[in-house]
């Protein structure tokens, strides 16, 4: 089938102004935000329903057209983001954004891929629900795109990774057949359980177009805290005593080290220090039900103790939602104050909770070893493991041959992690950036099944070719 052809199909399914060809309007498509990758594709096809979807898959499949789905395109590892061959043809799900179904009784919410994370958000918070999963990107990414992530986030000590949060999906596969597992339910045995192998597969097994996903009771209350602490390894002693001390109530633990926090400071307009100087801070909330100033009492009175056993140097306890915002503010503006210092080596990797504080003893000495004059940013989710743990050079010209070193900063990190029993990435997944990577570090047993699931979905290679795999 030509070129020519495949596009006449494609505009007959959709509507000739939903398949673009013009490179001014597939631009913002085939770029990552990061300006890490740039590919190319024979045009962009915006299906708006399920049966668009499946006709536009079933045609591509039988032409042998590679397929790259693509969400709100804020992936990190370029997952959403073709090749430079030009042959794919890429399917944004962005005008599938509908709410289908909401069942408060049932705490769930029915929506299309494209449904931008905010916008669930927005629609549980009107059902006087929760929906939980919670990130810096809330405001663009898609929640076909956290599923074929698995996205993580700030709240997943309490409520789980996106995986946690699926209860039914409802996918077109490489076949451009439909499997409907749109069920809300908790308990269901019959078989395999299906949806699994959709979520975090990255789009290489099929395509998303719906899915159920939990609910929860709105927190009545809510105590947000900024500490001073000395070490990573204070971090981890903290949240031991937070989860002791309230239980399922701690709903986030985050980990900022200073320069995190300076470069925030430098490049964020509004941003100002809560505390003076530290050489780490950790960020905590607590939620639940019952009244706010009995919550955050319970939260000073803990700080207090913590002061006194000199387990923290200082601390700041928000004393109104406004407060607590600008807290957050300053933890989720950490990857945007980085690019606009300039690239950086970046790594999302996750260790058992206990050993945070050795990984980063030790992944910091032999960087700066082999780097003298490194520039180390740490920051993230120290309750469940999961550090986003970045490096460049002050200066531009240095900076630039170091970033040409990536590999071998790659393999000192990645190394460490793996010896301390962790992953190579915790919540961004693999797309093309640690492709080749995972080899090192994954058994031939995992990748040999990994390989028969994609050879089984997706016998032809066609979907989303050249990532994960």
């Amino acid at each position: 089938m030509s070129r020519a052809e495949l596009i006449e199909q494609l505009a007959a399914i959709v509507g000739a102004e939903n398949v673009l060809t013009a490179a001014d309007d597939m631009y913002s498509y085939l770029g990552d935000w990061r300006g890490r990758y740039r590919g190319a594709a024979r045009c962009v096809v915006r299906p708006a329903s399920t049966a668009e979807v499946s006709a536009v898959v079933r045609v591509c499949g039988q032409a042998g057209v590679a397929m790259v789905p693509q969400g709100g395109n804020t992936s990190h590892c370029g997952a959403s983001i073709p090749d430079t061959s030009g042959e794919a043809v890429l399917i944004s799900l962005s005008r599938m954004n509908r709410i289908r179904s909401v069942d408060p009784a049932n705490n769930t919410i029915t929506v299309e891929a494209g449904c931008v994370l905010q916008t669930l958000q927005e629609a549980a918070f009107e059902a006087g629900r929760l929906f939980p999963l919670s990130l810096a990107a809330e405001g663009s990414c898609q929640i076909g795109g956290n599923l074929s992530t698995n996205a993580g986030g700030v709240q997943v000590l309490r409520y789980g990774n996106t995986r946690e949060l699926a209860l039914g999906l409802e996918v077109v596969l490489p076949s451009g057949q439909v499997w409907d597992g749109l069920r809300g339910l908790r308990k269901d045995n019959t078989g395999y359980d299906l949806k699994q192998l959709f979520i975090g597969a990255e789009g290489t097994l099929g395509i998303i177009t719906a899915a159920v996903m939990k609910l929860f009771p709105l927190p009545q209350a809510t105590a947000t805290a900024w500490l001073a602490i000395a070490s990573p390894h204070a971090a981890v002693r903290l949240l031991n005593d937070l989860q002791a001390a309230f239980g399922t109530t701690l709903t986030a633990c985050e980990l900022v080290s200073d320069i995190s926090l300076g470069m925030v400071l430098k490049h964020i307009r509004g941003a100002q220090p809560p505390l003076s100087n530290s050489p780490w801070y950790l960020l905590v909330e607590l939620s639940g039900p019952g009244e706010e100033v009995s919550l955050r009492s319970a939260l000073e009175g803990f700080l207090e103790q913590a002061l006194e056993g000199e387990v923290i140097a200082d601390a700041v306890v928000a004393q109104s939602g406004e407060q607590a915002e600008r807290l957050w503010m300053l933890r989720e503006s950490i990857s945007e104050a980085q690019k606009i210092e300039g690239f950086s080596i970046k790594h999302d990797i996750s260790v058992p909770v206990s050993r945070i504080g050795e990984f980063v003893d030790r992944a910091d000495a032999a960087l700066k070893a082999a780097y003298p004059g490194i520039r180390i940013v740490a920051f993230g989710h120290v309750g469940d493991g999961n550090l986003h743990y970045n490096q460049s050079k002050p200066e531009a010209g240095e900076n630039a041959a170091f970033i040409a070193s990536q590999a071998q900063v790659n393999e000192i990190v990645h190394d460490i992690v793996h010896e301390l029993g962790g992953s190579i990435s915790a919540e961004h997944g693999i797309g093309q950036l640690k492709r080749e990577e995972i080899l090192r570090y994954k058994s031939t047993v995992e990748m040999d099944m990994m390989r028969a699931i994609k050879r089984a979905f997706d016998p032809q290679g066609i979907m989303n070719p050249g990532k994960v795999l």
